[in-house]
């Protein structure tokens, strides 16, 4: 099977909890085409979110935030 990957930046714009982003982190690990979400203890605010694009969207990471109930941007690639 061949897999490709990118990385994107989501910018969340509310202040949220450890255990917020740690739910946000583990929901999104688990959608398909998701290979990981992650953010630093330093930059809450910023995940980093690796995923493959012929599976998923970016956009479709947004959507995944905002069916959360959370504000989110995306911010670029890595």
């Amino acid at each position: 099977m061949i897999r490709f990957d990118a990385n994107a930046v989501v910018h969340i714009n509310e202040d949220l909890s450890h255990d917020q982003i740690h739910h946000i982190e583990k929901s999104l690990s688990g959608v398909r085409g998701v290979v990981s979400a992650c953010t630093h203890i330093k930059t809450p605010h910023l995940m980093v979110v690796d995923y493959d694009p012929q599976t998923i969207h970016s956009r479709d990471l947004l959507s995944h935030f905002q069916q959360s109930g959370v504000h989110a941007s995306l911010i670029g690639g890595i």
